[in-house]
């Protein structure tokens, strides 16, 4: 299977998504965005993912790549390619959705349960009823047109929705490692500040299992999102 994934910064890749490629024999390509990388032909991707970042999806004058990133996004979904997006990548799949992406009431920063709606079936059937993930957004998304709203928390209402059964936009993060999340504390330490739902940087990496739950439950996500092949059907 050929995955690929769209990077935004250096220090947030795509973690535990390396080795659960790796051991299921995928083939693993990357756009990295802040080097100039060209992007791939849509129709050689069976799984397209797009990876988070501390910019925002409407920062196209600072960022002139974004307005590229969301017609390879849109063309992807067209194609019927398998679309996961994350945190940055979720705001802006579900923007080519036709959704709305603003900033959110809190930032959430660190440890904080998620909760599947009752609503969560298909891809999500078996995804935990309550789950602490790790966050990193202060921006969020309305639900788009068409999609299920499959995930909640106290400090968004809006963390996870399905389309098409093949798309998948998650807020908070599942693919984080105790390494990548380090790196992200190291390098947005402004970010960090008093807040309901902002955790201490000694917090987020006090327990290193945190990392190993969510990584399992990415692992689960990704064997759900790609049972079939792109272009044959829902998973």
């Amino acid at each position: 299977m050929n995955i690929h994934y769209l990077q935004h910064v250096p220090f947030e890749g795509p973690g535990s998504i390396v080795d659960w490629a790796r051991r299921g024999g995928h083939t693993l390509g990357a756009t990295r965005f802040y080097c100039g990388d060209p992007l791939p032909v849509v129709e050689t991707l069976d799984l397209l993912v797009v990876m988070g970042g501390p910019m925002n999806i409407y920062e196209e004058a600072r960022y002139p790549w974004l307005a590229h990133e969301k017609c390879f996004i849109e063309q992807a979904i067209a194609a019927d390619r398998r679309v996961l997006g994350i945190c940055l990548g979720a705001q802006l799949v579900a923007d080519v959705l036709g959704a709305k992406v603003y900033a959110n009431a809190e930032s959430e920063i660190g440890w904080f349960p998620v909760e599947a709606t009752q609503a969560a079936a298909g891809l999500f059937a078996s995804f935990p009823r309550q789950i602490d993930v790790f966050h990193w957004h202060g921006d969020t998304f309305d639900i788009p047109p068409g999609a299920v709203h499959v995930a909640r928390s106290d400090g968004c209402a809006n963390q996870a929705f399905v389309y098409d059964e093949r798309i998948v936009g998650l807020q908070f993060h599942l693919e984080t490692t105790l390494g990548s999340a380090q790196q992200i504390i190291a390098h947005s330490t402004d970010e960090i500040v008093k807040g309901r739902f902002i955790q201490p940087p000694q917090a987020m990496l006090a327990n290193p299992q945190r990392f190993k739950t969510i990584n399992r439950a990415m692992r689960e996500l990704l064997d759900r999102l790609t049972a079939t092949p792109a272009g044959e059907g829902a998973a």
